[in-house]
């Protein structure tokens, strides 16, 4: 079984959300449903972002109780095997309304 640096997971997670509200500052909802591009590239940061979530051990989890990680990794789960059926609704709300307070938490131990 292959290790997986903890703190480089919650690295990832960090960077890929900002990179992520980066990417979406200044596009509206409706640029989300209409640029192919912008829907795939966000998506794909949020599945990173889940990705990476996977391999915080729980003992490090708890260090950060407002982190919601299940909800996080159930995202990447959608994304990645319905990958056919995303609500887009969702997507805009995660990225307009959670990363953001993801990003601050995640920030608070760097």
């Amino acid at each position: 079984m292959t290790q997986h640096d903890p703190a480089l997971a919650l690295r990832q997670m960090l960077e890929h959300a900002r990179e992520a509200v980066t990417m979406a500052r200044g596009a509206t909802r409706a640029d989300l449903a209409s640029n192919r591009q912008l829907e795939l590239s966000l998506t794909r940061l949020l599945e990173i972002v889940g990705e990476a979530a996977t391999r915080v051990p729980d003992e490090l989890r708890d260090s950060f109780p407002d982190v919601p990680w299940t909800e996080i990794v159930a995202m990447r789960n959608r994304l990645i095997h319905g990958y056919n059926a995303v609500d887009l609704d969702v997507v805009w709300t995660v990225l307009r309304q959670d990363l953001p307070s993801l990003i601050r938490s995640l920030e608070r131990s760097s």
